[in-house]
C-alpha cells in the first residue's frame, strides 16, 4: 500500500529525441562494460515493466530506471505503467468512485504488457512491482495468461498475504489475507506460477504493512495475524534487506542490485546513476478526483512553469520561466531540456487545487515519467501564513536511521519506531518570503515560501 498515506490512462515511456546524444554514448559504454562481465548484449535483454503501488504513479520508478540505464539497459525497454485509478476499493467486489478493483488492474496491466511487447519486439517481459503492484502482477500471471509472456516477477514489499488476516474487519479488501482475492492467489502447494522465476524482497522488521500489530492500518493494539515475513512466497526466491522500509524495499539502490542480479545472474556494474549533461524531462499532470482521491488521468488546460532556482536559497535566477506549457488532452507538460547540476521549481495550477510550487534537487538523467500532481491543504493549513511540506515518495523518514530537517529542525508528526511517514510539514506565520531548506541525509532542497492566502502551497520533493 505504498501510496495509502499520500494521498491517464495507460502511458508508455515515450522516447524524447532531443538531448539524448549523451545518453546514447553513456549507455553504449555501460553496455560494453556489461558484456565484458559476461552479461547479455542489449539485443538479448528483456523488456521491463514497472508496476506502482496503491495511490501511486509511474514517477516513483524514475531513479530505478536511471540505474538500469546506467548499467546498459536500453531506454526503450524500460516502461512503467500508470493505472488510471491507482487506489484500491474498500471492498474489492463493490464499485467505488475513482477506485479500482483487482480485475480492473489485471486487465489494464495485461493491455500494457501486450503493447510493450509489440513496441519492443520482445517475446517476454520482466514484471517488477512495489506494494499493491504485486497484486495485479500475480493476478495477471495466475488468472490472465501472463505466465506465457513473463520470464521474471520481482515483488518488492508486496502485500502477498495481506496487511491483516481477519473475518471481521476489512472483510472484502484485497489487502485482507482471509478475503477471496488473496485466498485464491495463495491456494495450493506453491504460491508462485510455473514457468516464471519469482523473487520477493522484504524488510527485516521495518515494513509498516508487514507488522504483527495493526498500528499502521488504524488498529493499534490489534493483532494482524501476519508477521514480518508476510511478503515472502512459497516457491519464490525470498530475500531480506535489513533496515529498509516499505517503499525503500522497491526503490533503494540495494533493491535495484538484488533485482538486477536476479534477472541477469550477476551483479550490476554500478549502483550509481550515470549523469547526463542536458537531461530531457517530461511527464503528465494528473489531478484529484471529486472524492479527494488521486487519479492518474491527465489534466487538460493546466499551465506548468519551470524556473531555475539558486541551489542555496531557492530564489529564482531568471526574470521568466525556463519552460512554460499549457497541457492538452494528454496532460503532457514537456519536454524540457535542463541541466544535471541545476535546481528547479515546478509551478502547477490545477483547477480546484492549490497552486503548487514543487522544488526539486538536480535531475541526473532524462526521464518522461516526471509526473506532476497538485498538493492538498491539510486541516488548519488555512490558518497559516505559508505551508512548506517535504515529501519522500520513495521511502519514509526513520528516526535514528536518517537525518532529516525542515528549516533546520525535525518536523513534528513523524512517528518514531518503524518508519511510517513520508511527509513533514512546516506552518509559518504571515511575513515576507524567505528560504526554507529541506534536508534528507545527503540531499538538500532549498525552497521559498508562498502565501496561503493566495492559495499557494510549497512542496520539497526528494529523489532519494
Amino acid at each position: 500500500m505504498a501510496g495509502a498515506d499520500t494521498p491517464f490512462r495507460i502511458g508508455r515511456r515515450s522516447v524524447v529525441a532531443a538531448g539524448f546524444a549523451a545518453a546514447v554514448a553513456g549507455t553504449a559504454q555501460a553496455q560494453q562494460r556489461q558484456q565484458q562481465r559476461g552479461a547479455p548484449p542489449a539485443s538479448q535483454l528483456p523488456a521491463v515493466v514497472f508496476v506502482h503501488g496503491n495511490g501511486d504513479t509511474a514517477a516513483l520508478w524514475h531513479t530505478t530506471i536511471w540505474r538500469f540505464e546506467s548499467n546498459g539497459w536500453p531506454r526503450n525497454l524500460l516502461q512503467a505503467i500508470d493505472f488510471s485509478y491507482p487506489t484500491a476499493r474498500s471492498d474489492d467486489s463493490r464499485p467505488q468512485p475513482f477506485r479500482s478493483s483487482t480485475s480492473d488492474q489485471r486487465e489494464e496491466l495485461a493491455a500494457f504488457v501486450k503493447k510493450a511487447l509489440a513496441e519492443t519486439r520482445r517475446r517476454k517481459v520482466v514484471l517488477i512491482g512495489s506494494s499493491r503492484g504485486g497484486n495485479p502482477i500475480r493476478n495477471f500471471l495466475k488468472n490472465g495468461g501472463g505466465a506465457e509472456v513473463t520470464s521474471h516477477a520481482v515483488l518488492c514489499g508486496c502485500t502477498n498475504h495481506g496487511v491483516i488476516i481477519s473475518d471481521t474487519v476489512l472483510k472484502g479488501s484485497e489487502f485482507n489475507g482471509a478475503a477471496p482475492f488473496l485466498r485464491q492467489l495463495n491456494d495450493g502447494p506453491t504460491e508462485t506460477v510455473p514457468g516464471v522465476a519469482f523473487l520477493t524482497l522484504r524488510s527485516d522488521k521495518l515494513d509498516k504493512y508487514a507488522q504483527p500489530d495493526g498500528q499502521f492500518i488504524g488498529m493499534p493494539g490489534k493483532p494482524t495475524g501476519i508477521s514480518y515475513d508476510a511478503p515472502a512466497l512459497k516457491g519464490a526466491t525470498n530475500l531480506v534487506l535489513p533496515g529498509l522500509d516499505h517503499r525503500e524495499i522497491a526503490f533503494d539502490k540495494l533493491a535495484f542490485q538484488k533485482t538486477y542480479e536476479f534477472i541477469i545472474g550477476r551483479p550490476p556494474t554500478t549502483l550509481f546513476i550515470a549523469p547526463e549533461r542536458e537531461p530531457v524531462l517530461n511527464g503528465r499532470v494528473t489531478g484529484v478526483a471529486d472524492e479527494g482521491v488521486y487519479t492518474n488521468l491527465p489534466v487538460t488546460g493546466t499551465t506548468v512553469e519551470v524556473w531555475e532556482v539558486d541551489g542555496r536559497t531557492g530564489e529564482r535566477k531568471t526574470l521568466g520561466p525556463v519552460h512554460r506549457r499549457t497541457t492538452g488532452a494528454d496532460g503532457v507538460w514537456g519536454p524540457f531540456k535542463g541541466r544535471q547540476d541545476a535546481y528547479y521549481e515546478f509551478v502547477i495550477a490545477v483547477s480546484g487545487s492549490p497552486i503548487t510550487h514543487i522544488y526539486r534537487s538536480p535531475f541526473l538523467r532524462s526521464s518522461d515519467v516526471i509526473h506532476l500532481r497538485p498538493g492538498v491543504f491539510g486541516k488548519d493549513d488555512d490558518k497559516a501564513g505559508a505551508v512548506v511540506v517535504m515529501t519522500r515518495p520513495r521511502g519514509y523518514f526513520g528516526h535514528g536511521r536518517d537525518k532529516f530537517t525542515l528549516d533546520g529542525k525535525v518536523p513534528s508528526g513523524i512517528n518514531e519506531g518503524v518508519p511510517g511517514t513520508s511527509t513533514g510539514k512546516l506552518l509559518l506565520p504571515e511575513g515576507p518570503a524567505r528560504t526554507v531548506v529541506a534536508a534528507f541525509n545527503l540531499e538538500t532542497i532549498p525552497t521559498r515560501t508562498w502565501p496561503v492566502k493566495d492559495n499557494r502551497l510549497v512542496l520539497a520533493e526528494f529523489h532519494n
